[in-house]
């Protein structure tokens, strides 16, 4: 057994068993060892950046690390921004860079460059194997680290040589630990605040799946508080039988407007809001230093647990009916909008699918509607770093092959990582993409407007728009091979949806606005 082979082995006996890949040379012997050491499902990305998308929607899916295998420095370089989006999510990854043979590394290659520094800023942990007796352990307590919840991102860099040396071991994962519980101060006080006027609860991490949710329900059943999530949770359980949670909107003005109202809010699983980017005049936090503001959880400690113990000592009742009645839109006809794209998307979605929304300014309606459909699973991207859709979806698909994957993706985010579309056709992934295809980077648009700018210029324009040449997302889907069409009106979105979703495997709707 070598180096390559302890680690492969140790990821696989803990339950590690799907690897996003990009390699190159420096990782052939772990390639090679993924072919020897039976157990490891490989999944080959066009491009890194697919890989560790992929990999974050796996792991939000899954709740086990998602593992990328990537290539020396600049390979890593290339999957940072969904890295950046990973750890916003709080996903468990696990990255594998092989690096130059130790001995080569003074002759300073093309390729050389420092992986530390570049893995630092997206990674909570990273480390160098020195030898091949040391990666299984290094391993080990990578899947460890990452595995606690929320996840954590390991990166683990590997040279050359220690993969070919021998080893003599594998090395078992030892108890992951448990997340931080919360005080029974913490508990008292939010009680405290919910029974009090006007107040409410702000929701983010694990609050917003499964079991979160079934406290989250009593909670409002006994105080009458508002629900409020963040503008991109991670992961999100919607529909008939959760309850209503209104959705911080994106923008400053309508944020603050929609916090105002409540003297006390309760953080539970979310840090204080903030606004995205820095705006002159106007604030950066969305909660005023007057209202009173009480965490219950911070977004890495027990949030599950500690909403359960609030409902508990709010005497809340354990049998709730939230949001019992389905409320399917009317399918519309006419032109495509925000709402008619809107209403078609909720009314046909199929129960426990998942959908990726990374539809930015094209579905503003959609949240909304959501909410009393079908049971589904909600992903966005909390970290802002556009083109997640396309491999976030991938991942996801992988992780849940018996669930319909839906990827509300907009166009101009979609040219980041439409490489993702040929991992879908050649694993055969349950992926139905809807591109929403305006021909512009609408949101520069409207953050122009909010400049004070009345009218754009033909150089604001050139910026924005995708029209000169228009991108044929048809042709692009068709040549990554994943079936195509196109669809200009409601009324045809709604015959060709239904009909993809019938259908296995991958398919897209390039939907014209």
């Amino acid at each position: 057994m070598n180096g390559a082979e302890s680690l492969i082995s140790t990821l696989i006996g803990a339950g590690v068993n799907v690897c996003f890949a990009n390699p190159g040379t420096t990782e052939m012997p772990m390639v090679q060892a993924l072919d020897s050491v039976p157990g490891m499902r490989a999944v080959l990305c066009l491009f890194e950046g697919v890989a560790t998308g992929a990999a974050d929607g796996y792991a939000r899916m899954t709740g086990k690390p998602g593992l990328t295998l990537l290539h020396l420095g600049p390979g890593f370089a290339n999957g940072i921004a969904y890295l950046h989006d990973a750890k916003r999510a709080r996903s468990p990854i696990v990255n594998l860079i092989g690096d130059h043979a130790s001995w080569h590394l003074p002759a300073d290659a093309p390729l050389t460059s420092d992986i530390v520094s570049l893995a630092n800023p997206v990674s909570h942990w990273v480390r160098r194997s020195n030898s091949a007796e040391e990666i299984a352990g290094d391993a080990a307590e990578a899947i460890a680290l990452a595995s606690v919840k929320p996840g954590s991102i390991a990166t683990l860099i590997v040279p050359h040589d220690a993969q070919l040396e021998a080893a003599s071991r594998t090395v078992a994962v030892t108890a992951v630990a448990s997340p931080s519980a919360v005080s029974d101060e913490a508990i008292k006080l939010a009680a405290e605040t919910l029974r009090g006027e006007s107040a409410a609860l702000f929701l983010g991490a694990y609050a917003l799946r499964e079991r979160g949710l079934k406290a989250v329900a009593r909670i409002a059943a006994a105080t009458g508080c508002k629900l409020i999530c963040e503008s991109f949770p991670a992961r999100w359980e919607r529909g008939v039988g959760t309850p209503i949670i209104e959705r911080l909107p994106y923008f400053p003005e309508p944020a603050m407007a929609a916090l105002a109202p409540y003297k006390s809010i309760v953080l539970a699983g979310a840090r204080s809001p903030v606004s995205f980017f820095g705006y002159p005049g106007l604030p950066s936090y969305f909660i005023s230093p007057k209202q009173n503001t009480v965490t219950l959880a911070s977004p890495v400690e027990d949030v599950e647990a500690a909403l359960e113990a609030l409902a508990d000592s709010l005497n809340a009742p354990h049998d709730v009916t939230a949001n019992s009645e389905l409320q399917l839109p009317q399918l519309p006809t006419g032109k495509l909008t925000p709402e008619t794209l809107s209403a078609v998307v909720a009314a046909l979605l199929p129960e426990n699918c998942i959908v990726m929304d990374e539809s930015n300014t094209s579905m503003g309606p959609f949240t909304k509607l959501a909410q009393s459909v079908r049971p589904h699973t909600a992903l966005f991207q909390p970290g802002g770093a556009i083109g997640l859709g396309f491999p976030c979806s991938t991942g996801a698909a992988v992780a849940c092959p018996d669930r319909t994957v839906i990827n509300l993706q907009s166009d101009g985010s979609g040219m980041y990582t439409l490489q993702a579309l040929w991992t879908q056709a050649r694993e055969g992934l349950n992926v139905k993409t809807i591109v929403l295809n305006n021909q512009s980077y609408r949101i520069l648009g409207i953050e122009l407007m909010r400049a004070g700018v009345k009218e754009l210029s033909s150089l604001a324009k050139s910026l924005i728009g995708l029209n000169n040449p228009p991108i044929d997302w048809v042709s692009l889907s068709k040549g990554l091979g994943v079936p195509a069409v196109r669809v200009e009106s409601a009324e045809t979105l709604a015959k060709e949806l239904s009909r993809a979703l019938a259908e296995a495997g991958p398919q897209l709707i390039e939907a014209v606005l």
